[in-house]
This record gives structure tokens, sequence and C-alpha cells, in this order.
């Protein structure tokens, strides 16, 4: 049995109104196109469903006082289904579920999350915090709509997932405060890899992609770090760094507004990372995603405004539309001079 939604328009129309005739004026069709719905609608159901009444309407039929509370609530659900969808497009409801690593949940994603969520009340957000080679797992799998990741050579692409350049940073050196303030300490000063080496080093956990990439430039240049504290996560590494227990080297980004730390680039090499905005392949993102797109461009952008503290250690990435793939990215950061230093 298939009942067409515009035949059980017309049937609960007759009953609402009492008459064919306005029926047909409130169903903005003209009577006979109205009664041959009805009639088209009892031959899906196989009994009559109104009793005609000449100069009147209808009057229920026992199949008909069954079939009435059915159709009104299967038009009530069309008409919420359709507000619904409205309402997303409107992003006035929905949901965005989004993946970053933990530095760039500390970091770029708070003022990001505070301003889409003035805007858009009604959008709830989900976040899954994890390195960005799990990231790719739940994107491919449609655990997450969106995914803030870091990439670098050598990593085997997923072909289920895009990556889209957002910005490279450099990686720098944190210590302690010892005068002044973080946004002007590396105006001039430097730190080279093998001068970090010789300092306390307070190092992540081995689950940090970060790490890793930071022992193998260790390991590149020859070096032997001295780690005096390890496995901690990105909030307790700044922490134990600040109270003098060592160094630590983090991306530029994770130092923005961290007024107890000093901040020194790290040279010879310096090391890079690029940041990608990454989705699923194939699937096209609703307005709610595509707008909290648009809010950590923005964000971006304001990190790396004039007058900012990491405006010279940001890079924002000169296409961040769609087709720009992260494998460009990366090509596009080393032409800058520098080496990525892999996922967070």
């Amino acid at each position: 049995m298939t009942m067409r939604m515009e035949q059980l328009r017309a049937f609960a129309a007759v009953v609402r109104t009492g008459s064919f005739t306005r029926a047909a004026d409130a169903e903005f069709m003209t009577q006979p196109s109205l009664s041959r719905q009805i009639a088209a609608l009892e031959r899906e159901v196989g009994a009559p469903l109104l009793v005609r009444h000449p100069g009147a309407g209808g009057e229920l039929t026992a199949a008909g006082e069954v079939l009435l509370p059915i159709a009104r609530r299967i038009l009530a659900d069309e008409e919420d289904g359709r507000r619904r969808v409205a309402e997303v497009l409107g992003l006035r409801r929905g949901r965005v579920r989004i993946g970053a690593p933990p530095t760039v949940c500390a970091t770029v994603l708070p003022e990001v999350f505070a301003d889409f969520h003035a805007r858009h009340p009604g959008i709830e957000l989900e976040v899954s915090e994890a390195g960005s080679r799990q990231l790719v797992e739940e994107l491919a799998r449609g655990a997450v709509d969106l995914a803030v990741t870091v990439t670098r050579p050598g990593t085997a692409e997923s072909p289920a997932v895009t990556h889209r350049a957002l910005f490279s940073e450099e990686l720098v050196v944190a210590s302690a405060r010892e005068g002044g303030d973080v946004t002007g300490a590396h105006g001039g000063a430097s730190m080279t890899l093998a001068a970090v080496a010789r300092e306390p080093l307070v190092a992540f956990g081995r689950s940090y992609d970060l790490r890793a990439a930071i022992d193998a430039a260790f390991e590149t240049a020859g070096l032997g770090p001295r780690v005096v504290l390890e496995g901690a996560e990105m909030d307790a590494v700044l922490r134990f760094v600040e109270r003098g227990l060592g160094v630590a080297v983090v991306p530029a980004t994770v130092l923005h507004d961290q007024s107890g730390l000093r901040l020194r680039r790290l040279t010879d090499p310096v090391l890079r990372r690029t940041v990608n905005l990454s989705r699923r392949a194939g699937v096209e993102p609703g307005p709610a995603v595509l707008a909290m797109e648009r809010a950590i461009r923005h964000r971006v952008d304001e990190l790396v405004a004039p007058g900012q503290a990491l405006r010279d250690l940001v890079v924002v990435a000169e296409d961040r539309g769609p087709g720009a793939a992260g494998e460009s990215a990366q090509e596009r950061a080393q032409e800058r001079g520098g080496q990525d230093a892999g996922p967070v």
C-alpha cells in the first residue's frame, strides 16, 4: 500500500474544513482534483473513508476514523521534518563532530568554539581529542565530520580522507620566563638544536607524534637530549617548564597567551609542521561543518594579524580552499626552508 502525502493532506483537509469546496480552496486545488486524490487514497486502503453528502462535506466511515489520526501524525511528522531540515540549513539546529590534536585543542579551538557557540547556540559540538593518525581513521569511518590534522612526508595517505592546508608553524623552545614577556622573547633570542640538547628537556609522552618527530630530529643531528621528565600531556609539560624543570620543544601556537613562559626560535635546523583541515573524501559537508571551517580559518587569521607575536612564526597557507591537498602544503612548507615536524 502506497499512500501519497497529497492524498493524506486532501483527506485531512476535508475533515478539518467540513467541506470539499473549502478543503480544495485550502489546498490550492480544484474540487475535482481533490476528489480524485481522496478516491485514489480509498483505492490504496481498499475501503471508503468518507460518506459523501450532496452540498456538504463527508462523514467519516469506520475506516476513515482509523486512518485519520494516522494521517494527521504522518502530516505532522512531515512538517516537523521540513522544519528541522530548514533549521539545519539555517544553522539553528545540528551537530558538528570535530577532531583535533591536543596542541590545537588547547590553543586554536577554544576561541573558535566560543565564537561559534555565540553565533550558533543551537549547534551541538562534539570533540574528539587525539593524534592525527587516529583522527584520519575516525574520519575514514565517519566518526567525525571534520578534523584538524598534522601531516608529514613519508606518512601513508588514506584515500578516504582529503587534506587542505591551513597553516604551517615553527617549532620553538619554551622555557621559564626570566623577565620580560613571551610576546617579546623571540625578537632576537634563538637556540640551535644542539643547544637544546645540552639543556634539561621536558618531553611529551611517546604516544605523541610530536615526540617522535622531535626524537627523530635529535637522532638525525646525532644528538642525545637530556630528558629530565617525560610522559606528560601538553598542559602538564607547559606547567613543568614554567616551574623551571627544563625546556620543551613545542609548536609556536601553543605559547599564545602563555605569559609565564619564554619563547625562543629553534634554529639549525628550523623545524616546521603543517596543519590541515581534513574531511572524509567524497562526502559533501553540511552548512554547520562549513561554518566551523570558516570559524577556524578566521581564528588563524587573527593569530597572524599585524602586531601579533606569532606573525613571524606562523604562515597561513596560500590556498586554503577545496583541492589543496596535505602533500602540497608540506611541499610549500619545505620550499620556505623548514622541516615538517609531523603530527601532534
